[in-house]
């Protein structure tokens, strides 16, 4: 039996701007899904997913999910003809919106496959396979969630928009830190909240040309301030970046409550990330103890809330 594991993500800075070919900056989570494979007599192979989820998540992705399989198994040429597949996916990565889950599922799922069959594949052959993986998800993924979910770490990433290669530099923290990811229970259109930006762009060029410039030094302090591991930087770029996206219309009311409330119970900074308009809302905390506090607080309004290192 072989076994591997991928780790989830988060976007820090840069949701819709990202869109518009500046930077963004991502994080690695330090929880995990984990991909166990037994080959069996017969033939094809089967899926267990017992990974916590969202509700609804898991039947929504079924179909993606079991073209990713397929994805895998056949950029590896996996013999499925003589033998069995029994996949297992299980871990402490909340399957959701938002997290990487479908990266972190192909890239333990790679991993797996690497274990199970000595394939002696290195990071950037595991990386290659879960992004083969990812585009049942994605069509056309941009790379950064495998990329994050297959190294860990932070990532730099500026998207083309000549069609020329993305840049994906990866950054290391000085020091870890504490975050907690609440989710608002509601989920919008990546695609319509997008094509809303967009048009309000089109509509008022001047206005949003004031705002790309005030992100793009956001975006370049918050690099420094992670590298450095100055977490009460990071706090305060994370709100001056949560006000832009206020700005542009994408923090809807629960967005807003739930960065409320981490701010309320001592987040030293808190946004929405992620498409927004519900999803999730992330805040750094500046220790374990203040960690609790806030994703208590969180929950104790009917919220889910999720613990978790980055950097």
């Amino acid at each position: 039996m072989g076994i591997g594991k991928g780790y989830g993500k988060t976007i820090l800075f840069g949701e819709h701007f990202v869109v518009y070919g500046l930077p963004a900056i991502a994080s690695a989570l330090d929880t995990y899904t984990i991909a166990n494979v037994k080959v069996v007599e017969g033939n094809g192979w089967t899926v267990d997913d017992q990974r916590p989820a969202t509700p609804g998540y898991k039947k929504k992705k079924k179909d993606e999910a079991m073209r990713s399989i397929q994805n895998v198994i056949e950029h590896l040429n996996i013999d499925i003809t003589n033998q069995k597949l029994e996949i297992t996916f299980k871990g402490n990565l909340m399957a959701a919106s938002g997290v990487g889950a479908s990266a972190a599922q192909c890239t333990s799922l790679a991993r797996a496959f690497n274990d199970t069959f000595d394939l002696k594949l290195d990071d950037e052959k595991i990386n290659k396979t879960a992004y083969e993986g990812e585009k049942a998800y994605h069509g056309t993924p941009s790379g950064i969630d495998n990329t994050a979910s297959t190294y860990g770490g932070l990532i730099w990433f500026i998207k083309s928009l000549s069609g020329s290669k993305n840049t994906m530099d990866r950054m290391k923290a000085s020091k870890k830190m504490h975050l907690v990811i609440a989710n608002s229970g509601i989920t919008a259109s990546t695609t319509e909240v997008v094509a809303d930006v967009r048009r309000l762009k089109e509509e008022n060029p001047e206005k949003f040309e004031k705002i790309f410039k005030k992100y793009k030094i956001i975006a370049e302090e918050a690099k420094v301030a992670l590298i450095n591991g100055d977490i009460n930087k990071t706090g305060t770029l994370m709100n001056e970046n949560q006000n832009l996206l206020r700005e542009i219309t994408v923090s809807g009311e629960a967005n807003e409550k739930l960065v409320d409330i981490a701010l309320q119970t001592g987040a030293l900074g808190a946004k929405m990330t992620g498409t927004g308009r519900g999803g999730l809302v992330i805040a750094v905390a500046e220790n374990e103890e203040s960690q609790l506090k806030i994703s208590k607080a969180i929950e104790t309004k009917g919220y889910d809330a999720w613990k978790t290192m980055i950097g």
